[in-house]
Formats: C-alpha cells, structure tokens, sequence
C-alpha cells in the first residue's frame, strides 16, 4: 500500500541539533554542539523527586501545573522584578519551553497572519508559524555585534502582523536585550493588537553585571506578552522538559485552551520538586557567576587560538569566528572538526536568513571544566 501524504511542512529537515549530535557520537568527538550540560543536576533536587514519586503524586497533575509550583513562580517573578502575577489564572506549568512556544503561537496564529522574528533564531520558531498557517517575516541581525535594527522591525510591521518574538539572553550569539531595545519594541508595539512571544530561558543566565529585561518590566509589553521560561535550562536536567507560561489571564485563557489537547498535564513528581527547590532563591540567583566561571576559563584558554570571538553576555553558548582559519562554508567547517578534529559545534548559518554564513560556530561550554579544557586544547591546535 503507497500512501501518498502532502506534507504540512515540505521545507523542514531533520534539525542541526540530531545532526551534530548524532555525527559526534559516531566520531567519538566532545560534543559541544547541543546545549545541554554534561554534569549532574542537584542531587537535592534528585531527593526531593524521589521524595515527591515515594508519597504518590505520581498520577495526572492539574492541567495548568500543580498550586505550589505556580505560586512559587509568581513569588520569584516579584522578588526579582516587583511584578506581581496571579498564579491561578496567568502562569502555566508546559512540558519543556518549545511546548509552550508551540502552544503560545497554535493559540493565536492564524491563516495569512505574519509573525516577525529575528535571525539566527531557534529553529522551532518558524515551522510552529507554519504548521498554524502564519507567515514567518525574519529580520536579520547584525551579522558582528546580534543588535536589532529596529527601523527595520517598524518598516516590516503590516497590518497582517500578529506577534514579534524575541529572545534574550539570545541563541546561539549569547548577546542580551537592553533597556533601551525593550523601550524601542515598547513603543513600536504600544497602541497597536500585536502580540508578543518573549523566549526567556536563560534569563538566570547571564553576565558581566548585566540584568535581565524580562518583557515583564514594561508594561505595554507585559500586556500583549507571553514569556516563556525553562527549568531545565536553569537546573541542568533538559531531559526533565519541564518549563512555564507567564502571560495575562485573557492571553492564559487562550493558551490553556491549546495546551490542554497538546499535554494535557506535565510530569507531577518533577513540580513537586521544584516548587520545593525554587524556595530557595540562592538556586538559582548563584547561576549567572556559576555560568560565567566557565565562560571565562572556556576564552581564557582559547587566547592562544585562531579563532576570534566577543565574549558571551548570556545563555552557555559561545560563538567563535573562524574566518582567519579558513573561508569554508562553516556546516562543512563543523563536519570536517567533528569527524577530524574530534570537536562538535553547531553551524550558525542553518540559524540565519537565506543560511547566511558569517564564519561563525556555536559551541556549548555547559560542560565540565576538564571537559572544556580538552576541547580548548584541540582548537588551539587548529
């Protein structure tokens, strides 16, 4: 039997993240492609699932997340912003933070509307845009310092426009939005239906005194705005896929509305433990020096290398500009090192308009220090 199906998404191939991954498994490299850590979680955090799983709160937990966890999360929001948030009708436990941006968009995305994003960008934005019939619009960022033209975001804002999404601490440049962007994006959006999609996942992420401008601090931002947030970048166990929604309770209400026929409900044990954990503000307030620590002794170590790079002011990831090592298209650049060199990194240009090459990788420093060092020592070498 040859059934012939149209696919929703003719375009989409297997994403870079299973390709690297998958190359550098076979070649034996250090893997620095995919973002994850290569340390363990807490093993508090351990305890208190296994705690969580051995007093039974092991079956469905309530659709929008469990009590607790969300009141734990409004409290976090007010300590370190002063914002308040209703935790009963504006925050959504999601399984993972591409689930939530996938239900954020399936909520409000329809037929012919236009959604405005800037590249590189993570790769689930666009294909969730299109799979609801939206029309993704990429504004290119500057290919050497990630900063956004913002006359460019107000010459392409039609009246077909639906949602901007941004994201800071940006991936894969590690670059942060400033005050003055937020402000920017403000008024461009003020007076207008547009509706804001804020990824925000390494928000406890982030470096050199810089402080996070969570769309939630300005207020005709905060109005239209979906911000999206991860528990495992924050707490080392992406495997876990647990994330939250934090959104007015009219843009709630629509959000729930998908989220309840996408997931349903989201792993009980685990938010349980969390809400435990997040009690403790030092779990996640001492990240930022946690991160940076490694970010500098990752560069410390390159300084005698080829490669070029602007420190990273945000996020685990660390781009490296190639261009005096070779002009090599960087995909082919990143193969060759995985299967050569025995290194794995993530080629940007798969991220930018048109795959846009600028001679740059990405490479994941969550990892252990002796792990860093090893792979240091092999692109000195290049």
């Amino acid at each position: 039997m040859n059934i012939q199906l149209k696919s929703k998404l003719p375009h989409v191939k297997t994403t870079i993240f299973t390709v690297m991954g998958k190359l550098a498994v076979a070649n034996n490299a250090i893997n620095l492609s995919q973002g994850f850590p290569n340390f363990n979680t807490s093993k508090e955090l351990i305890a208190l699932v296994n705690k969580a799983m051995r007093k039974g709160h092991n079956q469905y937990a309530p659709m929008p997340g469990i009590f607790s966890l969300r009141k734990g999360i409004a409290e976090k929001i007010e300590h370190l912003y002063g914002i308040s948030y209703n935790p009963e009708t504006e925050i959504t436990i999601t399984a993972g933070a591409t689930q939530a941006i996938f239900t954020a968009i399936g909520a409000c995305v329809e037929k012919g509307d236009e959604v405005i994003l800037f590249k590189p960008a993570y790769d689930c934005y666009e294909p969730a845009i299109e799979l609801f019939g939206g029309k993704p619009i990429a504004i290119q960022l500057d290919p050497l310092t990630f900063t956004i033209d913002w006359e460019s975001v107000e010459k392409a804002i039609s009246d077909k426009t639906k949602m901007i999404i941004i994201n800071s601490p940006h991936n894969p440049s590690g670059r942060v939005l400033h005050k003055d962007d937020m402000l920017r994006l403000e008024s461009l959006l003020k007076n207008t239906n547009i509706l804001l999609l804020s990824d925000e996942v390494y928000e406890h992420i982030i470096f050199d005194g810089e402080m996070h401008q969570t769309a939630a601090l300005f207020p005709a931002l905060a109005e239209r705005a979906f911000m999206i947030a991860s528990f495992g970048k924050t707490f080392h166990n992406t495997g876990w896929k647990v994330g939250y929604c934090v959104a007015p309770a009219e843009l709630t209400k629509e959000f729930r509305k998908v989220h309840q026929f996408n997931v349903f409900s989201v792993n009980h044990p685990v938010q349980v433990a969390f809400a435990n954990y997040i009690k403790s503000p030092q779990n996640y307030l001492e990240l930022s020096n946690f991160y940076q620590d490694k970010r500098d002794l990752f560069l410390s170590l390159l300084t005698t290398s080829r490669f070029e790079f602007i420190p990273s002011k945000g996020t685990y990831f660390q781009l490296l500009d190639y261009h005096k090592i070779t002009e090599e298209y960087d995909y082919d650049v990143a193969v060759r090192l995985t299967k050569e060199k025995k290194i794995a990194s993530i080629p940007v240009s798969v991220f930018n308009v048109a795959n846009y090459d600028t001679n740059v990788l990405r490479f994941c420093f969550a990892k252990t220090d002796d792990t860093l060092k090893k792979a240091a020592e092999i692109l000195c070498q290049i």
